[in-house]
């Protein structure tokens, strides 16, 4: 019960985040924080750091999705290995499988509006 409520609480933060700004606002201080710590972690590779590893939304064969987000690990020249899932527990299993349906069409609503460009 307490895994499916904090499950259900993270994927409805940014919700949450807008609610407690009464509408006055959202949750883009977030994504800014994560847009600047996966730039860093990119540039510290590209300057030889090792062991720099960062989550991110790739070509994937991890699942029957074209793309995944996984942990990747970086380096100078971009991707050094993808880290996979890792050992998954059932009730993470099956968010993966529900998940499937939807992520496969919204990878070709993305790669429909890519080919029209």
């Amino acid at each position: 019960d307490q895994l499916s409520a904090l499950t259900e609480r993270i994927q409805e933060a940014g919700t949450e985040v807008v609610k407690a700004k009464a509408g006055a606002g959202s949750a883009t201080l977030s994504m800014a924080y994560a847009g600047a710590r996966f730039t860093f972690s990119v540039l510290d590779a590209m300057n030889g750091k090792e062991g720099v590893v960062e989550c991110s939304f790739v070509r994937s064969e991890e699942t029957e999705c074209k793309y995944f987000s996984t942990p990747i690990l970086l380096g100078k020249n971009g991707i050094e290995k993808n880290l996979g899932l890792g050992k998954l527990s059932a009730f993470e299993e099956k968010l993966v499988a529900d998940a499937i349906g939807e992520l496969k069409a919204s990878i070709k609503k993305g790669e429909d509006f890519v080919a029209n460009l």
